[in-house]
């Protein structure tokens, strides 16, 4: 080989192992991937569409509620599909279903992005929650075929791997998903004496 050839080669192979390792950094530390594999965020999300998680801003200003999250739920095995959830509550939040409308801290919030027709109902007949420190009390938008913070209660913080903020595939959907307010709620009150 000659040492251009060498020259070449060796520059080609440094230019691959470093756009792997930014890569590797990209998802380990700012952003990953995911494939939506359930129904329960239909209609915001649809199966078989991707999107981008954020890793990196919810370290700096935290969740917010109406955030879409990815999350390993509670009790999961390891290797288990995440999950994709909206937050609807935050720590120090009291999270109660009356009606088929969920109430924070009080008062009911409106949720345009739920499932048409569909109503809030406790599952396991519990019908109210206190979201501890450190951690998200989450809901599905298809609420009848949800598996979410109904089920396995608030979702610690440690599970939560990042906040769904882009939707790229397919092509025709791409969309940067907006995050709903409730400018109106009361904050919630201190959790476990924080």
């Amino acid at each position: 080989m000659t040492p251009r050839a060498r020259g070449w080669l060796l520059a080609t192979v440094a230019t691959l192992v470093l756009a792997l390792l930014i890569v590797v950094v990209v998802e380990a530390f700012v952003a990953q991937p995911y494939r939506v594999e359930q129904v329960s965020m239909e209609p915001a999300l649809q199966p078989g569409e991707y999107v981008l998680a954020d890793k990196l801003s919810p370290h700096l200003d935290g969740y917010q509620r109406g955030d879409i999250v990815v999350f390993v739920p509670p009790g999961a095995a390891p290797g288990s599909t995440p999950f994709i959830k909206r937050v609807i509550g935050l720590p120090g939040d009291t999270i109660a279903l009356r009606n088929g409308h969920v109430v924070i801290n009080g008062q009911e919030i409106s949720e345009p992005y739920v499932y048409a027709g569909q109503a809030t109902e406790p599952v396991t007949g519990q019908d109210h929650w206190v979201v501890p420190s450190g951690a998200l009390f989450v809901l599905g938008d298809h609420r009848e075929l949800d598996n979410d913070s109904r089920i396995f209660g608030p979702v610690p913080l440690a599970n939560v791997i990042g906040r769904v903020w882009l939707r790229y595939w397919p092509l025709t959907a791409i969309q940067a998903l907006p995050r709903p307010s409730h400018p109106h709620l009361a904050p919630p009150a201190p959790a476990n004496g924080g």
